[in-house]
Formats: C-alpha cells, sequence, structure tokens
C-alpha cells in the first residue's frame, strides 16, 4: 500500500511540476535584469507574414529594452489555444483569428479606452465590439478572402476572373485543356483539412445566404436548417476531381508548396492567400497573382468577398504584465508599423488613419463595389463544425464519402454541436 501512496505522491509532485513550467511559459515573470517577457501566439503561417511581424517586434524590442515578445506561430493553433483556455492559461497576447467575441471572449480584456479604438474601420465594429461597447481585440488587419489566380496563366488562355461558379468551372475546363495538363486549374494543399474547410467556408455563403431565394440564415442558426441543401458544393468538388480539375495529388500537397508552383505557372487558381503574391514574386519577378471574390452561384445573385478580422491581438485578462502588452499595442497601432504589416501580409489594415498599398491593392479597389460577407461558419454553425467541414471534404476525395452522405454527416454533427 505504502508503494503505491509514494508513486501517487510521485504522480502529483510531477503534474504540480509540469503546471508550474506551463503557466510560466504563458505569463513570463520579469527577469533577473528587470527584462519582462510578453508571450505572444500568432496564427500567421506564411513565411512573408510572419517576416513583417517580425520586423515590427524588433523595432518595438529596441525602442524599449526592458520588454521581450516571444512569438509563437504553431501550425497547429487552434488546438494548442483550445488546451490553453481550459486550463485558463492564455498567452499574455494571442491572436483572436475571426473569434475575439464566441471563442475568446471571456479570456480577453476589454480594450476600449485605447486611443486607437477611435480610428477603427467602421466596417469591423460588429466583428470586435459588442452592444456594450466592449473592444475585444486589436486588429492588424482585415481579410478579404475571394481566390488567388496567376494573371498571365488566364490572359493567355482568354479567361476573365469568372463571376459565378458556372464561368469558374469552365475556366478550370479551358485551363486542362489549352495547358495539356501542365497546368493545375484549381490547386489545393489538402494535407490539412483546414484548406478544404476554407473552400466549403468560402462557398456555402453564395450558396445558402445571398442569394434572397435561396437564403438560409435564420433557419442555420435556429437548428431547422435541410442539410440536403448543402449537397451541391460536395457535388461539385467531385465533379471537379473526376474532370481532373484539381492536383492529383490534392490529399497530400502541403501549403509550402504553393509559393513554388505558381511562381512557375504550374497553377492557375487556389485558395491559398496571405502573402501568397510576393512570396511568389520573389521567387519569380515576372509572375503577377490576383485575387478575386467569391463567384455568385444562384442566378441573379453578385460575387462576395469574405471576410472580417483576420490576424488580432488580444491580451488575456490574467495577465501580470498588463501595461506592457498595452504599449506594444499602441506601438503596433502607429500608422508607420500598421502599413509595414498589412503590406507584409497583403491584406487591408484595419484603421482609417491608415493607407496601405500592398501587392493585391489594384484588386481591392476593381472589385470594392463587392460587399463583404462574414465567414460562414463563425455566423451560422456552432464551434467544432470547420473541422468537420474539412473532415468531411478529405473523406469525399479519397472516395470514402459521396456528396449526399456528406450532407447526411454535416447535418449530424451540426446537431451534435449545438447540443453541447
Amino acid at each position: 500500500m505504502k508503494k503505491y501512496l509514494n508513486m501517487f505522491l510521485l504522480i502529483v509532485a510531477f503534474s504540480l511540476i509540469v503546471s508550474g513550467c506551463s503557466r510560466s511559459s504563458s505569463n513570463k515573470t520579469g527577469g533577473a535584469d528587470g527584462t519582462i517577457t510578453l508571450s505572444l501566439f500568432s496564427s500567421m503561417n506564411n513565411e512573408g507574414e510572419k517576416k513583417a511581424f517580425a520586423s515590427v517586434v524588433a523595432k518595438f524590442e529596441e525602442a524599449n529594452p526592458k520588454i521581450k515578445i516571444e512569438v509563437n506561430s504553431p501550425g497547429d493553433y487552434e488546438d494548442m489555444l483550445r488546451v490553453k483556455m481550459a486550463a485558463n492559461d492564455m498567452p499574455d497576447l494571442f491572436d483572436t483569428h475571426g473569434w475575439s467575441q464566441l471563442r475568446y471572449g471571456e479570456y480577453v480584456t476589454d480594450l476600449k479606452d485605447m486611443d486607437w479604438v477611435a480610428n477603427l474601420d467602421p466596417a469591423l465594429n460588429q466583428i470586435i465590439k459588442d452592444e456594450q461597447g466592449k473592444v475585444y481585440a486589436f486588429p492588424l488587419n482585415q481579410a478579404k478572402d475571394g481566390i488567388s489566380y496567376n494573371v498571365d496563366v488566364l490572359d493567355e488562355y482568354g479567361i476573365e476572373p469568372p463571376a459565378t461558379l458556372d464561368e469558374f468551372m469552365e475556366a478550370l475546363e479551358t485551363v486542362k485543356e489549352k495547358s495539356d495538363g501542365e497546368v493545375t486549374p484549381l490547386w489545393i494543399p489538402g494535407s490539412d483539412k483546414s484548406n478544404i474547410a476554407q473552400i466549403f467556408d468560402e462557398f456555402a455563403t453564395p450558396l445558402l445566404i445571398t442569394d434572397q431565394k435561396n437564403s438560409y440564415g435564420d433557419q442555420l442558426v435556429d437548428g431547422t436548417f435541410d442539410w440536403n441543401n448543402y449537397t451541391l458544393l460536395a457535388e461539385k468538388m467531385k465533379e471537379m476531381q473526376d474532370k481532373g480539375l484539381l492536383n492529383e495529388d490534392v490529399l497530400t500537397a502541403q501549403l509550402q508548396q504553393a509559393t513554388e508552383l505558381i511562381a512557375q505557372n504550374k497553377i492557375a487558381f487556389t485558395f491559398v492567400a496571405g502573402s501568397l503574391g510576393p512570396d511568389a514574386t520573389e521567387l519569380n519577378p515576372d509572375v503577377k497573382i490576383g485575387t478575386m471574390p467569391i463567384p455568385a452561384i444562384h442566378e441573379g445573385d453578385q460575387p462576395s468577398w469574405i471576410g472580417g478580422e483576420r490576424h488580432t491581438l488580444a491580451i488575456f485578462k490574467n495577465t501580470k504584465h498588463a501595461d506592457e502588452a498595452r504599449r506594444f499595442l499602441d506601438f503596433i497601432a502607429q500608422p508607420e508599423n500598421i502599413k509595414t504589416i498589412a503590406e507584409g501580409t497583403s491584406a487591408p489594415d484595419a484603421l482609417t488613419t491608415v493607407d496601405a498599398e500592398n501587392y493585391f491593392s489594384k484588386y481591392y479597389k476593381e472589385f470594392e463595389d463587392i460587399d463583404v460577407q462574414p465567414y460562414f461558419d463563425r455566423v451560422y454553425l456552432p464551434s467544432g463544425m470547420w473541422d468537420v467541414m474539412g473532415t468531411t471534404g478529405q473523406e469525399l476525395l479519397s472516395g470514402s464519402l459521396t456528396p449526399e452522405k456528406l450532407s447526411k454527416k454535416m447535418g449530424e454533427e451540426y446537431n451534435r454541436l449545438r447540443k453541447q
């Protein structure tokens, strides 16, 4: 009995040590020389994005030698943050990546008293502010998601950026035919299910929301939605695969391959965004990458940008270094620093005091009359459905799910997650 008691005490002691290490990694105390280290978690994953952000962090540390910023950009960002939320052990600063209120709201400090709040783009008001005026996070940039494309490839084959899903399918088939299979019509890095979920999520908006005759927002919110209405997306994705319009390695292709392939003019369209354009141009100065809104699906409807907050920084409500974290946000909010981040991430800035010209500015201006719709899953689906969209998409492309079974599984998971 004594043997088991000693073993139990050892396990408890080890758990306390590990727990203490975990807490110290997220909210670090001052060093022996008085230096404060702030932990910061970001969902930035493209090299160009991380490079731009790192340059601003370096400037801050040079101007504030007693404050260090420990930046982490883990590939499994959401999973890691869920673990930290469960332990109430969040980083001092963290990216809410589109979930400032719904997922992270109870963990963040209210920032409404900070000077930069007066200069927020009004388009973000409903996204990072609530009805009581609480400001949940500082937006480093905004999202205007659509489809990236190789300008020269489309020009060579006489393709205009498609405005409807039918035109998009025709464009993909034209690329396949005229390139004799040398150019991938639609390239998807599907080894990560999130990249497949992105496509389903963006196309769900024109399928189920923006067209007045096919708008199911209320039903999605109240739980009465008929998931047979979702099947068209799976049918179109499967049709693309069956016709050879997707990369053959769709389920093993990795995100980092996109830059090199599109720089070599081997990709026509892709949903990869971020710093894809400038990164590809670094490899091939002659390549031109454009961006376009998501095509309409129903006759008479218009294309849509999909967006809201892109990358943000929130302050953990229990951080031991709130003053230092606020000082960092104030520094980030300076126009020259926001400009650096917006240009480095190829995304619009989020402050009215900044007019950043980034790689895709020409296209944002070309399509400036197109409405920006919020991300589908953030408004209409319960938490956890993003993973379901990605997993079912992978199963569809592997042949283990039919389009009809995909919709059925989506409905089952939707109902299950609504009850949690």
